[in-house]
């Protein structure tokens, strides 16, 4: 067999291991995608009204205010897999079970691939149950199969690349905790975007970072083709922030994993 074959063999036998974590432990799973329901459900509910008459100009506005936060929803959905993986990572480094896996013969690479394919299944249940939990609550997208298929990828990228990010942060925490707490970033950047409201009622400075970090334009992208509405260059920003993100993550937690772990 060639380096490739065993690579791809090694990867599948560290998912299988990654999914049957999953099947173990589910209350991680729950809560992860949890935590998206839950803001979901609190800004259409409690927030909905207020927010959507101001963004749809409607005294009655929640249904538009869900169209528009469902997007941003998902990709907070995204983040939130990731910071699980971040865990995962975290817990096999201070149990021990890296070193172990340092040792044996097989595709150093694998081991962190296992890692993120099991993430990205993870992520795929967590997008789909959080749209499913959408459309019981009255959201109504415009979009054709090519749109939803078009929205998917760019999440789908978006994904890859956060979870590759969170991989690296795992292996360079010293504590699950930190692990945990680490990424929470990641979370509160669909709030500092156009996640909830439109940047363009922020102030001069933060609505300049809102437009240029990674979340607003993944989160315009997913709108777009869901709802029809312009997408303009956020495409491009998307794509391009989504290749950066997991290139520099992929050759930073390779590095890490490969570091010597003796003092």
């Amino acid at each position: 067999m060639s380096s490739v074959s065993y690579t791809i063999q090694d990867s599948s036998t560290m998912l299988r291991r990654n999914l049957r974590h999953m099947q173990r432990y589910p209350s991680l799973t729950l809560m992860l995608v949890g935590q998206p329901i839950v803001f979901l459900l609190l800004f259409v509910y409690v927030f909905g009204g207020t927010m959507g008459a101001g963004i749809a100009g409607v005294s009655s506005g929640r249904s538009e205010y869900l169209a528009y936060i469902t997007p941003g929803i998902l990709a907070m959905t995204v983040a939130s897999v990731a910071l699980g993986t971040a865990i995962s990572v975290a817990m096999d480094m201070t149990e021990g079970i890296m070193a172990r896996f340092r040792t044996l013969d097989i595709a150093r690479v694998s081991v962190l691939t296992g890692h993120v394919l099991g993430a990205m299944i993870q992520t795929a249940i967590a997008l789909v149950v959080v749209v499913g939990v959408a459309l019981l609550l009255g959201f109504r997208p415009t979009a054709g199969p090519l749109d939803w298929l078009s929205a998917v990828a760019a999440l789908g990228m978006f994904a890859f690349a956060l979870t590759w990010l969170t991989v690296a942060l795992g292996l360079a925490s010293g504590s699950v905790e930190t692990a945990s707490n680490t990424p929470m970033v990641l979370m509160l950047l669909p709030f500092f975007g156009s996640g909830f409201v439109p940047t363009d009622s922020m102030p001069t400075g933060i609505r300049w970072f809102a437009d240029y970090q990674p979340f607003t334009p993944v989160i315009e992208t997913v709108r777009g083709l869901l709802m029809g509405t312009p997408v303009g260059d956020h495409v491009v920003l998307a794509i391009a922030w989504s290749i950066g993100i997991a290139l520099v993550s992929y050759v930073w937690a390779k590095r890490l994993f490969n570091r010597d772990p003796t003092p």
